[in-house]
């Protein structure tokens, strides 16, 4: 033997609105849940069934003093539908008149675009400019390598991090120094301390190499003697 269907949200909105129609009384959840079960509806699908009924204006909720009523008359909900379809209708309205105005402005667009001898030529002569102008910023990039500017700017980042990276040794060492002459108990702990965080007995202050000079620089002044 198949088990029995349950309802669908949609089945226990109708039944749930069946309760008011039928009465066209005002009332308490608790009333509604024990009336929902008569309906088929399930004591614990009460509430949410009609607050979303509540939420579609399909029902109407009121407290009254400490209590929360809710009612619904066949009227009211007619009259929602009748101002649904005022909605709908008017939504089509002006969805029509969108599409209206749309078609026009394509068919405006499209006047002085059609299918000629000379538009197709502009547009070829638009298309290789396009390439050339994409062939010119690849070469810009490859010489950007090679420009004096974006040089000096590197060279200055170069001194810049080379200055700070040297600040910080020697805070590293005013620190080993500082720990060395007020835990001397403990050297060999801070040694073994320094050389797990990479702090070894070659380090030292870094030195400013000079920049490297570019090969098409050096292949010019060979060229000029």
């Amino acid at each position: 033997m198949s088990k029995k269907r349950g309802l669908s949200l949609e089945e226990k909105r109708e039944r749930m609105l069946q309760i008011f129609y039928e009465s066209q009384d005002f009332f308490l959840l608790k009333e509604l849940e024990k009336l929902g079960p008569k309906k088929g509806v399930i004591t614990q699908s009460v509430k949410d069934v009609v607050q979303s009924l509540v939420d579609d204006d399909l029902v109407s909720k009121d407290k009254i003093g400490t209590s929360v009523y809710f009612w619904s008359l066949p009227s009211c909900a007619g009259n929602q539908l009748r101002n649904v379809k005022r909605k709908l209708e008017s939504d089509l309205q002006s969805s029509k008149t969108r599409y209206t105005e749309l078609v026009d402005q394509c068919n405006e667009l499209k006047k002085g675009r059609e299918e000629s001898d000379e538009r197709e030529k502009a547009l070829a002569e638009l298309k290789d400019i396009e390439l050339k102008h994409n062939e010119l910023k690849e070469e810009m990039v490859q010489f950007a390598d090679n420009d004096p500017a974006a040089f000096e700017a590197m060279k200055k980042a170069i001194e810049v991090a080379h200055g700070a990276a040297n600040r910080w040794t020697d805070n590293i060492f005013t620190v080993r120094q500082w720990c060395s002459n007020n835990f001397p108990e403990a050297k060999e702990q801070l040694e073994h301390m320094y050389k797990e965080i990479g702090i070894t007995d070659d380090f030292d202050y870094l030195e400013l190499s000079p920049p490297a000079i570019p090969l098409r620089a050096v292949g010019d002044g060979e060229s000029n003697t």
